[in-house]
């Protein structure tokens, strides 16, 4: 068996994401749990985005943009269910003014509830005297401060085991330990954690040559493949983090706050003020920059950047995470890989902004324009009488594509968006036989003496024309072509690619044909 890596994805701890490797199976990689930052990031510039998936994820995050706005211009709707029937609600304030002097302290462990504030082992950076929103000081003059280290890698962890980052910040002169009696105070302290590393999944998929069982995959890849299962969860490190401390001083009123801020805005249950919001920010760490932990990485290295943050490019951020709140399905099926993400922040990062504007404004064109095509074809068929001119037997063909295509993409689990579009093409191509064809349902001659049988029948325009005739005489043409075609690439396939079954051969091998033929 050959284990072959495809994307998958895992919500919450574990992301979306392939894992790449080096090798040779069906795809012609094979991953190994060692491989180095510099292979993944050669094989992660080998993988062309796609121009238009850009353009689409770009539109989307418009989008997401503004409807933040305009939730931004709506009153309050739903009711505080803390706050009496008819009350009114009090605008709130931030419980740390502007220009308020604070203490910066981030620990490392791995547990996810912090409370040994006395290890100096934990503490890996304390930064005194930062001024809240203050953007001139730091080192380069912009408010920001770097601190970097390198960590000697846990065993835990190195066994798939999580790190976490606790950060706090204290008015100056106070601590975040809550037992130290006279220099905590609740509302002078703000605590914000997540984990450091992130888990991606990897998922084998088992091939072999249909003929002799055998295969071309390492050795090596086979035995992970049958001691791990069929999918394999490996944490991942990156060595960038950036503390942003948003600056803002919005008059928030608790229950009213617009989603997805409301996941941030945290609010004080006594005094009813809310904290500053600490957001760590890894948007731009690219997918190719994180490297596997294993036992071999006996090191991990560590940039933590500290920087104010505005409001509405906080909105911005923010928007990027509005997807997994309204997605009601799984991560696995909906969003979107870390490829595909990568895609859109090269785009940002590479284009000329001119450039990619008005790729935008002729995507929104072309989008505008494959609607409307759309549209004047479903009149089209609604409106046709005559069947003149029209040949029937490409549009059933149309439909034995679609349906081929749908099925390998579902053999494949590629993402849930494409099967749904893949899906409503085909029952438009359903659709479209109803419009050339006289479709009944023989209930007399039943299959199995249970199911009516369906019965597709030429409608009479369609026979009395001279289309029938033109059309059965370029599918006969055609055929003396495809046919010994389709047989030379069905042996190709089965010699010389390998398959997971007779299932998938027959689906990759008629999908290959459509493609190339």
């Amino acid at each position: 068996m050959a284990a072959q890596e495809t994307e998958a994805t895992q919500q919450s701890t574990v992301s979306n994401g392939e894992v790449s490797s080096n090798g040779a199976a069906a795809s012609g990689q094979v991953a190994q749990t060692g491989v180095t930052a510099q292979d993944q990031q050669q094989q992660q510039q080998q993988q062309q985005p796609n121009a238009w998936q850009v353009i689409k994820g770009v539109l989307f995050r418009i989008f997401i943009i503004w409807a933040i706005s305009s939730w931004f211009r709506r009153g309050p709707s739903t009711p505080d269910p803390s706050t009496p029937a008819g009350a009114p609600r009090v605008p709130s304030r931030n419980l740390f003014p502007k220009d308020t002097l604070m203490d910066l302290y981030v620990y490392l462990s791995e547990k996810e509830v912090f409370s040994d504030f006395n290890s100096t082992e934990a503490l890996f950076w304390f930064q005194r005297d930062l001024v809240y929103g203050d953007w001139t000081t730091g080192e380069a003059g912009d408010g920001c401060y770097e601190h970097h280290l390198e960590l000697d890698t846990p065993e835990s962890v190195q066994k798939n085991g999580s790190i976490y980052i606790h950060v706090y910040f204290t008015k100056s002169g106070f601590h975040p330990d809550p037992k130290r009696k006279g220099q905590y105070r609740r509302l002078a302290t703000v605590h914000a954690s997540r984990m450091l590393n992130k888990f991606k999944r990897r998922k084998f998929l088992k091939t072999k040559n249909l003929l002799t069982g055998e295969t071309e995959a390492d050795p090596e890849m086979i035995k992970r493949a049958e001691s791990h299962g069929p999918v394999e969860i490996i944490s991942h490190w990156h060595p960038n983090l950036t503390i942003n401390m948003v600056d803002d001083h919005t008059a928030w009123v608790k229950g009213s706050v617009p989603p997805p801020l409301d996941q941030h805005v945290q609010f004080d249950a006594v005094s009813g003020d809310y904290y500053p919001i600490v957001y760590f920010n890894d948007y731009w760490n690219l997918q190719k920059d994180y490297y596997p932990i294993n036992e071999t990485l006996k090191k991990l290295p560590l940039r933590l950047t500290y920087c104010p943050l505005s409001l509405w490019r906080w909105q911005l951020y923010a928007a990027q995470n509005a997807r997994s709140p309204w997605n009601f399905l799984s991560e696995d099926t909906y969003e979107q890989s870390d490829e595909d993400q990568d895609s859109v922040k090269v785009a940002l990062l590479e284009t000329n902004p001119y450039l990619l504007g008005l790729t935008i404004v002729v995507s929104i064109v072309h989008s505008v324009f494959e609607f409307l095509a759309f549209k004047n074809d479903i009149q089209f068929w609604n409106s046709r009488q005559s069947l003149e001119g029209l040949s029937v037997r490409s549009i059933i063909f149309g439909v034995f594509q679609s349906l081929v295509v749908l099925l390998y993409i579902l053999d494949n689990e590629t993402n849930f968006v494409v099967q749904v579009s893949v899906f409503i093409g085909l029952l438009i191509d359903f659709w479209k036989i109803t419009k050339v064809m006289d479709v009944k349902l023989d209930r007399e001659n039943k299959i199995a003496g249970v199911f009516p049988r369906l019965v597709f029948k030429d409608k009479s325009t369609y026979v009395e024309s001279s289309t029938k005739i033109y059309d059965d005489m370029a599918f006969k043409y055609l055929s003396w072509f495809l046919y010994p075609l389709f047989g030379c690439y069905a042996v190709y396939s089965l010699i010389y690619v390998e398959h997971k079954g007779w299932y998938s051969w027959v689906l990759s091998m008629l999908y290959g044909f459509l493609l190339t033929f």
